[in-house]
C-alpha cells in the first residue's frame, strides 16, 4: 500500500486540461515507477482542509506518510531526493538539477506565465511589448542552453520535467515559432512514456467529472 498521495482539483474547465500542475508531479512519479493515488479536492468551493495544506487555494499537494508538500517545485526536489531516475545521487549532479529546476520556475516561468495568461484571456488586446520582450529574452537563452544536449543537467532529471512543461504551454499558445531547439526539447520531452501516461490520466481524472 502506498504511502503518496497526489491531490487535485475534482474538475477544472477543458482550457486548462492537460495544463494543469499536477500533471508534473504526476509525471515525476510515473519516471520514477513510484506507486501513488490520486485525491480529489474541490474546484469551485475552497474548503479549510485545502487552505490547510495549500495556504494558496492551488493544487498540487503530496503527502508523504505524515508529510505534506506544496508548490510544484519543492514536491520535485522531494521525490528528486528519492530517486535517481529523477535526480542523481552525487552532489556535483544534485547541484546541477537544482539550479535548473529553480531556474525553470523563476527565470523562465516569471517571464512565460504572465504572456501566457494575456495569450488565453485577452489575445484581440495584444501582449505589451516588454512582457514579449522579456519573454523571448529568456527562450532565446534557453535555446542555446538547449543545443550543447538532450536534456539540462546530464541525464534526464526533474529538472526537465519543469522546463519542459513551462515551455510546452508557450508551445501551445504559439510562442515558440521561433525557437526551434525549444520546440524539439519539447517534443523530445513528452514523447517520453512517463508524460505520456501522466497526460492521458489527468485528462481522464477530470473527464470523469463532467459525467457525475
Amino acid at each position: 500500500m502506498t504511502n503518496i498521495t497526489l491531490t487535485t482539483y475534482d474538475w477544472v474547465p477543458e482550457l486548462p486540461r492537460g495544463y494543469v500542475r499536477d500533471l508534473r508531479i504526476r509525471w515525476a512519479l510515473e519516471e520514477a515507477g513510484m506507486s501513488y493515488n490520486v485525491a480529489s479536492t474541490p474546484f469551485r468551493q475552497r474548503e479549510a482542509e485545502h487552505l490547510a495544506h495549500q495556504p494558496f487555494a492551488q493544487v498540487p499537494w503530496l503527502t508523504d506518510g505524515d508529510l505534506s508538500i506544496f508548490e510544484t517545485g519543492a514536491i520535485l526536489l522531494h521525490l528528486g531526493a528519492q530517486s535517481h531516475r529523477l535526480m542523481p545521487g552525487d552532489p556535483a549532479g544534485r547541484a546541477k538539477v537544482t539550479e535548473w529546476l529553480f531556474a525553470a520556475l523563476n527565470s523562465v516561468e516569471a517571464a512565460s506565465l504572465p504572456w501566457s495568461i494575456l495569450s488565453f484571456s485577452k489575445p484581440e488586446a495584444g501582449i505589451p511589448e516588454a512582457l514579449v520582450g522579456f519573454l523571448s529574452a529568456r527562450l532565446s537563452r534557453m535555446e542555446a542552453v538547449l543545443s550543447s544536449g538532450d536534456w539540462l543537467a546530464g541525464p534526464f532529471s526533474v529538472a526537465d520535467i519543469a522546463m519542459a512543461d513551462v515551455l510546452r504551454l508557450v508551445g501551445r499558445l504559439g510562442g515558440l515559432g521561433d525557437y526551434p531547439t525549444c520546440q524539439a526539447y519539447v517534443a523530445r520531452a513528452t514523447a517520453r512514456p512517463a508524460f505520456i501516461k501522466a497526460h492521458a490520466d489527468q485528462m481522464a481524472h477530470f473527464a470523469a467529472a463532467d459525467h457525475r
